[in-house]
């Protein structure tokens, strides 16, 4: 016969043993992870009813309140800021738009440049982290992801391509993390742009937008579908996250930059919101003296004495001014602000202050290594990259974000 105190001993170990049995655990080896951009989707699309699927996926997993995203605000700076986790000012995509010396011009309509891995070597993005440590990656269109970057690409990659709609890319990423187990990707990512095209042609605020926002909702959707219906749902790690948001502009709210700088005076790298100048030899002091300050409706730095708090300035490759447009106002070329004005309807711009509410940007998480029902306060984007390299179970590199603050969305690290 057992005494009454070894009875009760047994049963409670036989109890824990049971809770610690039920209780959910991350996996030992990493299970799949999928990344989603869905370019401009601003925070305040989600849960006005042309999101089912995300808000479902957000209601089942984690969301943040929003994911505020890096200075400047615009989606080649922001997406490689995703996947490296350094801001714009380390990393060394700095713009859309770029100059330096020995390399010509960076712009993101030229293919050739993009594909070049000397502007994207100041970082080393996640997929190439993987690869080095013989895990497989796929990737649509994420920009960098055409470039050998240290040498090395995504296992599987697609080129950007306009003529591709979302549900093509969605059925292509899908048909990655469902294909033969040998050759499934530990990482996917898909890059979505028709929010954004819809937001610079029509304002965030039309029909358009909507419609769009509705569009990769249902190829995100079926992605998920197709997942489920081969078993893989439940087993993967999804990320989705948008760069930036987008604001309104009115036809009336563009500037000509040459009434900024003439050229005889300047070189105007870049134009939209932040408008990068380089002065010509001789010129300086009278760039500088017309420049730098509050000029409604915008402001100039010398590139060392921007705001702190956007963490940008000292990369060789930003211009010695740098002037930001306020919400809602556009510098371009005089023909072009001509046209602007013409069009006589509202557009949408991003690229403005990270802190605007119109610039807040999405992230929700959903899978194995994420709780359920689980809303964050607000952080950074540099934040996502060391939660990839946690999912994916490789070392991060050097980087300026911190797991902190998704901490209380994970589940614990299986033992």
């Amino acid at each position: 016969m057992f005494s009454s105190a070894f009875r009760a001993a047994w049963l409670a170990g036989l109890l824990l043993l049971s809770a610690c049995a039920s209780a959910p655990t991350r996996p030992a080896s990493p299970d799949p992870v999928l990344l989603i951009s869905i370019d401009a989707l601003r925070a305040s699309y989600l849960g006005r009813g042309d999101t089912p699927h995300l808000d479902a996926l957000a209601r089942d997993g984690v969301r943040a309140q929003w994911m505020t995203p890096s200075y400047p605000t615009l989606t080649f700076p922001n997406h490689y800021t995703l996947v490296t986790g350094q801001r714009p000012d380390h990393h060394g995509v700095i713009h859309n738009s770029m100059r330096e010396a020995g390399l010509g011009e960076f712009k993101v309509a030229d293919t050739q440049a993009t594909g070049d891995a000397r502007w994207w070597s100041e970082a080393t993005p996640i997929w190439v982290t993987a690869e080095q440590h013989g895990l497989k990656t796929a990737i649509w269109a994420w920009p960098g992801s055409s470039a050998p970057i240290g040498g090395v690409l995504p296992n599987e990659y697609r080129l950007f391509d306009t003529a591709i709609p979302a549900a093509a890319r969605a059925a292509d990423v899908a048909g990655w993390l469902t294909g033969p187990v040998q050759a499934r990707p530990a990482l996917a990512a898909l890059y979505m742009e028709d929010v954004d095209e819809e937001g610079h042609n029509h304002g965030p605020d039309s029909p358009q937008v909507r419609e769009a926002v509705r569009r990769v909702d249902a190829a995100v959707g079926a992605l998920l579908d197709t997942l489920q219906a081969h078993g893989q749902l439940e087993r993967t790690n999804i990320v989705i996250v948008s760069d930036h948001g987008m604001a309104t502009v009115a036809p009336e709210h563009v500037i000509a930059v040459e009434d900024m700088a003439s050229k005889q005076e300047a070189v105007v790298v870049s134009v939209g919101q932040v408008v990068g100048v380089q002065p010509n030899p001789g010129f300086e002091a009278a760039v500088e003296a017309r420049l730098l300050g509050r000029h409604p409706p915008y402001t100039c730095w010398r590139k060392g004495e921007l705001p702190a708090r956007w963490h940008y300035g000292s990369n060789a490759r930003i211009p010695p001014i740098v002037c930001q447009m306020d919400e809602g106002w556009d510098a371009l070329p005089a023909e072009q602000a001509a046209r602007r004005r013409l069009l006589g309807h509202d557009r949408g711009s991003h690229g403005y202050d990270p802190a605007l509410e119109s610039m807040r940007a999405i992230f929700i998480a959903h899978g194995p290594a994420f709780r359920r029902g689980v809303v964050l306060p607000a952080f950074d984007n540099v934040d996502v990259y060391p939660l990839l390299a946690d999912l994916l179970q490789v070392p991060p590199q050097p980087n300026d974000g911190t797991l902190a603050p998704l901490q209380a969305g994970l589940q614990p690290p299986a033992h």
